[in-house]
Formats: C-alpha cells, sequence, structure tokens
C-alpha cells in the first residue's frame, strides 16, 4: 500500500541553498511546497510551487492555509545588502529583517502548531551573524533567527518538535555574485573553495530526519573553515 509523502515547506526554494534543499528532499521521498516570488525552477511530481511575497502575512496565511500538517518548515528566502556605518540604508536594512526575521516568524506561526510530533523547522542563518564589517544591517537580522529558534526549540521540545539553525559560510550562490555586495567581497575559506549549496542541502536533510531527534535550537556552521 502507498503512503503518501510527508509535506516539507521550503521559502526560497527558486535559488541558491533553497533550491538545493528543496531538491534534496524531493530526493529523499518528501513532497516538497517552495514558496517565492520568483518563477520556479524546480519540476518534479511532488513539487508544488506557490508565488507569494514573504512580507505579506495576509498572503502567506492564505497559500498556506491547505497545508494542514507539514512535516517540516526550512526558511531559506534571504538577501543581501550591504553598507558601511555612515552610508547605512534604514530602508535595505529593514526589508533584510522582513524576510530574514519576520517572514520565519510568520511561517512558524503559522505551520508550527499544526506540526504533529517529529515534526522539524530548520532556518538558514549564516556565519556572518557572528559580525563582519560592512554586513551590520545583513548580521544583526541573520543573528537574530538564533534566538527565535532556541526560544522555538524550548518552546516545541515537550511536542517533539525541534528547531536549528544551519549558517553557512561563503555558499557559490547567486548571491556569492550579487552586484549589491559592492566592494564586499567575499572571502575563499581555508578548504579552497566556496561551500556548495549541496552540502548544505545534505546538512539540512540529516536535520529533519528522524536520526536528528535529538539536536535542537543549535546553530551548526558550514563554513568550510572560516571560522578556525
Amino acid at each position: 500500500m502507498a503512503t503518501s509523502r510527508p509535506v516539507a515547506v521550503v521559502s526560497g526554494s527558486s535559488s541558491g541553498i533553497g533550491a538545493a534543499i528543496a531538491a534534496r528532499l524531493l530526493e529523499d521521498g518528501w513532497a516538497v511546497t517552495g514558496l517565492d516570488r520568483a518563477p520556479p525552477t524546480l519540476t518534479a511530481a511532488h513539487f508544488t510551487s506557490l508565488s507569494v511575497d514573504l512580507a505579506d502575512g495576509e498572503a502567506l496565511a492564505k497559500c498556506l492555509g491547505p497545508i494542514a500538517e507539514p512535516g517540516a518548515l526550512v526558511h531559506a528566502a534571504g538577501f543581501m545588502r550591504v553598507a558601511p556605518l555612515g552610508t547605512l540604508d534604514a530602508a535595505e536594512g529593514a526589508a533584510m529583517w522582513r524576510i530574514h526575521v519576520d517572514a520565519a516568524c510568520r511561517l512558524a506561526d503559522l505551520l508550527a502548531p499544526r506540526m504533529t510530533s517529529g515534526g522539524r523547522i530548520v532556518v538558514v542563518g549564516s556565519r556572518t551573524a557572528a559580525g563582519a564589517a560592512g554586513r551590520s544591517q545583513y548580521a544583526a537580522s541573520k543573528a537574530a533567527l538564533t534566538g527565535l529558534a532556541r526560544s522555538w526549540a524550548i518552546e516545541l521540545a515537550p511536542r517533539g518538535i525541534t528547531v536549528n539553525v544551519i549558517a553557512p559560510g561563503a555558499t557559490d550562490t547567486p548571491m556569492l555574485r550579487d552586484p549589491a555586495r559592492g566592494s564586499v567581497a567575499p572571502r575563499l575559506p581555508p578548504i579552497g573553495r566556496f561551500v556548495r549549496p549541496q552540502e548544505v542541502a545534505a546538512l539540512a536533510a540529516f536535520l529533519l530526519g528522524p536520526e536528528a531527534g535529538a539536536i535542537t535550537g543549535q546553530q551548526i556552521l558550514v563554513c568550510g573553515g572560516a571560522s578556525l
């Protein structure tokens, strides 16, 4: 008898780390619902793409309404804007906060109450959360995710739901080559290459699986030795 696939909701599934995570979860037997403003780049029998602005709480609640018992939530959507002190752009800072932090809150608030025991939440943060010159607004929005995740982990532990943050270093994605980075160029990690999105996806797949049930409230770095 065929069994239904567990549903994973993945934001930012059209590009970069989000796309790699969505693809890996599909390989592992999940049904994936992707949330993006950009057109989908994945085509698979068990992949559903929903076009939505993560900053629009009403639209988000409407499109996620039919998902009764999500097995996992992965918040991978994000972008980077950089500026040194003296040229900080308040609008850019607020936009990063809305996508990185506010959207994480909306997604978890909508989906966590519907999860059964064994549910999983993974948020994609950044090694930059520890601080980096010229990236203060981005770093602040990513650092906030650890506080959220640890708080949710404590709250959801009695229900058997785990919450963790994956914090990648410089990863070979379109964000790495975004002209908006300006003069803040990525640094090559000690391993001699950038992190591959598939490597981050492999960790996400493990954290979403049954063998990671005792890992919760953690920030796990995937940085190629950059934090050493």
